[in-house]
């Protein structure tokens, strides 16, 4: 599923950390900002179970917050920070799959006695005899 980059509101800010003087004078740092609610690619239940999934990444307004500052060029920490959200969003997109409980197979069992049996003997054995 892929966000058009329309419904994206992409920022710019000064960079943190190491990086010279060229820091003090570029802004570097890519901010995107998602409204999920108004996003016209996604149903009411994929806005839903984005809600929920990502519960800690959505702000107030309804909005999910993607940054990335770790390149020192714009273009490349704008498509970084557009590259995280589409993950984050597919990742809780996902649905996994729901396992259903099974019962061991009766030559398991007895493989899983018998591999008892063993370990007791050895064990048995080191036992001091007196």
């Amino acid at each position: 599923m892929q966000i058009p980059e329309s419904e994206l509101i992409i920022t710019f800010a000064r960079s943190s950390g190491a990086g010279g003087q060229n820091v003090n004078k570029t802004s570097t740092k890519a901010i995107i900002h998602w409204p999920v609610g108004k996003s016209f690619v996604l149903s009411e239940e994929q806005k839903q179970r984005i809600r929920i999934v990502l519960a800690n990444r959505i702000n107030s307004e309804d909005e999910m917050v993607v940054m990335s500052e770790e390149e020192r060029s714009q273009p490349q920490n704008r498509e970084l920070a557009i590259a995280r959200l589409q993950s984050l969003v597919d990742d809780a997109l996902h649905v996994p799959k729901v396992r259903r409980a099974t019962k061991p197979t009766r030559s398991s069992k007895i493989k899983r006695l018998e591999s008892k049996k063993i370990r007791s003997q050895i064990k048995e054995g080191r036992r001091n005899v007196e």
